[in-house]
């Protein structure tokens, strides 16, 4: 079943936890899907996570439409939301521009880094049929690739309400709210009435988002806000070496790895070749 904006209202009314993945290519937008994630989210983290970028502002809108052209064709029943990469959302005639290469390429939502400074492109963006997911909250395009938590002190926390109700007004179909206090995120998920997807903020949020390669672990690092489900980092590792090892012994490949051809076949190609 295709999963559509109003699945994940329903799942928000009927107080039904939303889940939400990052995927940057098929095999694993295949494998989301199939366990029954309900959005997924082609993020700008490919840059930091899949192509050895050193923050979210060097991906260009190139490296997100190939990416999710890969993780379209393993989408079949996902909500799939795509980001906006750095400067492609700057303004409404380029946000419209940009998004619609998007929606063509498949995405079911763009997604747009920005608090209530960003109400006229998401404004446009509405206007032109396109849905958007509004991110507040910690904004990696905006205050650099170092994480901090948004929402501590009072006028922050007064701005972020804010900003959800001022982007709601302008259209938002749903929130990502990233490093914001449990409380206040549970406040903003109260006060709207779309869906809101915290990583990092608690789980008073009407859903969940990590990026996989957290999830899977095939970093060394481990962040607070993440947990590792399996560690894939040491298990490939152990998997390569294992390899390695088995190629330099020359126990692989065996037996069964390989097919033979009859022996007079192969003495008439040795008479060929004596020719």
């Amino acid at each position: 079943m295709k999963k559509t904006l109003e699945y994940l209202y329903s799942k928000k009314v009927n107080k039904i936890p939303i889940t939400m993945l990052t995927a940057y290519d098929f095999p694993t937008a295949r494998l989301e899907d199939e366990a029954g994630i309900d959005s997924v989210l082609v993020g700008d983290s490919v840059g930091t996570n899949m192509l050895g970028y050193a923050s979210e502002q060097e991906v260009t809108m190139g490296d997100m439409l190939h990416h999710l052209g890969a993780v379209r064709r393993g989408v079949k029943d996902a909500y799939l939301i795509v980001d906006m990469p750095f400067k492609s959302a700057d303004d409404p005639f380029t946000a419209c521009r940009n998004a619609e290469l998007f929606i063509d390429k498949g995405a079911d939502c763009v997604k747009v880094e920005g608090w209530s400074d960003k109400k006229n492109v998401i404004a446009c963006l509405t206007e032109s049929g396109i849905p958007v997911c509004a991110h507040i909250g910690y904004n990696p395009q905006i205050h650099g690739s170092k994480p901090q938590v948004f929402g501590k002190e009072l006028q922050q926390a007064l701005d972020l309400v804010e900003s959800a109700s001022v982007l709601e007004a302008a259209g938002a179909a749903l929130f990502v709210v990233e490093k914001v206090p449990r409380e206040i995120a549970g406040l903003i998920a109260s006060r709207v009435k779309v869906p809101v997807i915290g990583i990092g903020s608690g789980e008073s949020c009407d859903g969940q988002v990590l990026v996989v390669n957290d999830i899977l672990g095939t970093d060394e690092r481990t962040f607070r806000h993440a947990r590792k489900f399996v560690d894939f980092r040491n298990l490939t590792l152990q998997a390569i070496a294992g390899y390695k090892t088995e190629v330099e012994k020359r126990n692989f490949p065996a037996e069964e790895n390989f097919q033979h051809v009859e022996q007079k076949v192969v003495e008439s190609v040795m008479a060929s070749l004596a020719l």
